[in-house]
């Protein structure tokens, strides 16, 4: 029975250290994980500033994996290329072995007092980085104070035969080390809380050095697997590329650093003077070696990952190509993909306006059949992209982060249903027309023509006011609504007027032409709600589209 409790307080003090971990990593990505993300993009202008940017950027972030979903979204989006992007990775890791040369002195005493400041930062804190600072503060006293209750709790066994024969049998077999090591990285989803754990027990007596460094190769082997398993676009061969080339080079490094082992134990722990130093500089040079290695060599290796995995010549369009679900944890980076995906969605309802544009012109079924077709790529990006925010944990989220996943879904939102009012009012009229071989009178066909074009116009400018939040943007946007009334009304009265005169084109066409003339206000309604969110204090303002319409559109059958 006292063997089972024993376990059941090993197992309870590991799992408090991966909440400590998690809390420190959260929290500082809370606090500062925008501004991170920017000073990181605009430092991945060539290998070296990537490099020092990606440490720079883990050893604060202290998760090489936040790093990573980070560059890969910058490297997915075509903003950096491969080369920058694998030598932010290589900082990355190096990164993450700063806060375990911090841990490898005996802080343990200070955990009470960690845990006291962080739980009055988070309940007294009034500013929102206050409290996600209270949580790194709460996070760093409970990691130390796991470390403490473990070792404390496995002192008793240090000799127990059974113990150390199976610590004899893993130092006769330094592989079986290192695949061990790899397999718990990769399930904490943490080489830090693993590295921690191994260097602690090395303190303690408890793991040889020798074990402790297959240990510690393992562990680095492990991070580097979530990626590539975890993320998105499977299919997409180029968003593979990054995690696919950090997960060879441990691989390269791991094996490099298991024929070695033998030779480096010795004088390693003789420099480092205890067991716990040695265990902390060996993972730091091992990761220092492996950028050392590599970083003159990226070229090369950058172009064999790419002949590796070329580019996907047919991808699928309706087939989401950023919403990687291993960027859940990290909402600012999730919601990047989101917007990136919800501008693919604009891409798309802007192709489908020219071929309607030019079916209304020419007449042509073909133009009729690929905007219906594109419909469909709509629907299914916007499905994918709702249920991708609507997954994210909203107890990790920050406030900017909810309002930020409100101005996506209401982008989305609205440029599906001014997709819908093409493919169902729009195109249905077109097709009407051109079945019965009619035409519009040729100053119809100008002024539906003039229309259309202003719509591609007013989408644009949602588009970046969806990326922007510019003022004057939204400004534009709001005067559009009012802007194309005005066109709808004007257009109307000439067609009256061409009407009351006895035109034969005009009187043959006149009920399309009419319905024609509401689809696309109609659709214009949408492109101006759709980014509604993204100044509500603009927009909200008379003549401008009330918040109320912003978040909760017409459909695309209802009457205005």
């Amino acid at each position: 029975m006292n063997a089972y409790l024993t376990l059941f307080d090993i197992a309870g003090f590991v799992a408090l250290l991966l909440w400590g971990v998690h809390m420190v990593q959260t929290g500082i990505q809370r606090a500062f994980g925008p501004r991170l993300r920017t000073t990181l993009g605009v430092a991945l202008g060539n290998r070296v500033y990537a490099f020092f940017a990606g440490l720079g950027v883990t050893a604060i972030l202290q998760s090489s994996t936040a790093t990573g979903l980070i560059v890969a979204g910058f490297a997915a989006n075509g903003l950096v290329g491969l080369v920058p992007a694998l030598a932010a990775m290589l900082g990355a890791n190096v990164g993450t072995t700063l806060i375990v040369q911090v841990l490898s002195f005996d802080i343990s005493r200070i955990a009470p007092i960690l845990v006291l400041v962080g739980v009055a930062m988070f309940r007294r804190g009034n500013a929102t980085h206050v409290r996600d600072l209270g949580r790194v503060f709460i996070g760093l006293g409970l990691l130390l104070l796991s470390l403490h209750l473990l070792l404390a709790q496995l002192e008793p066994y240090r000799d127990l035969p059974a113990l150390r024969s199976a610590l004899e049998a893993l130092s006769g077999q330094p592989g079986l080390a290192i695949l061990l090591a790899a397999v718990l990285a990769w399930a904490a989803h943490s080489s830090v809380a693993i590295v921690v754990l191994v260097m602690s027990f090395s303190a303690q007596g408890l793991l040889p050095v020798d074990v402790a460094f297959a240990l510690v190769l393992g562990a680095n082997l492990g991070t580097a697997i979530n990626p590539l398993l975890e993320g998105s676009a499977k299919d997409d061969p180029q968003a593979r590329r990054l995690p696919l080339g950090n997960l060879l080079n441990r691989v390269v490094g791991v094996l490099i650093g298991l024929a070695l082992l033998h030779h480096i134990h010795p004088w390693m722990t003789q420099l480092a003077g205890d067991n716990a130093r040695a265990v902390a500089n060996f993972h730091t040079v091992f990761n220092l070696a492996l950028a050392a290695l590599f970083l003159p060599l990226l070229t090369p290796y950058a172009a064999l990952l790419r002949r590796w995995l070329p580019a996907n010549p047919a991808a699928d369009p309706g087939q989401p190509l950023y919403l990687d679900s291993a960027a859940r944890d990290l909402p600012v980076v999730a919601l990047g993909n989101a917007a990136r995906e919800s501008l693919r969605m604009a891409d798309t309802l802007q192709t489908m306006l020219h071929h309607s544009r030019q079916a209304l012109a020419t007449g042509d079924r073909k133009r009729i059949a690929e905007a219906r077709r594109l419909d469909d790529v709509l629907d299914r990006l916007n499905g994918a992209i709702k249920t991708y925010v609507a997954g994210l944990d909203a107890d990790e989220m920050t406030r900017e982060d909810r309002r930020r996943a409100d101005e996506i879904l209401t982008f989305i939102t609205n440029l599906e249903h001014a997709g819908d009012v093409v493919d169902k009012n729009l195109l249905n009229d077109i097709g009407k027309l051109t079945k019965r071989g009619l035409a519009f009178s040729p100053e119809g066909r100008r002024e539906l023509d003039d229309m259309h074009g202003r719509l591609e116009a007013n989408l644009r400018l949602a588009a970046s006011l969806f990326v922007t939040a510019d003022a004057r943007a939204a400004r534009l946007l709001a005067a559009e609504k009012e802007t194309f009334r005005g066109m709808e009304g004007q257009a109307t009265q000439t067609h009256f007027e061409r009407l009351r005169s006895g035109r034969i084109d005009t009187t043959e066409t006149s009920a399309l032409h009419l319905d024609v003339l509401r689809d696309l206000r109609r659709i214009n309604s949408h492109l101006v709600a759709s980014a509604a969110y993204a100044a509500p204090e603009v927009l909200s303002a008379p003549g401008g589209t009330p918040p109320i319409a912003a978040g909760a559109p017409k459909a695309a059958g209802t009457p205005e």
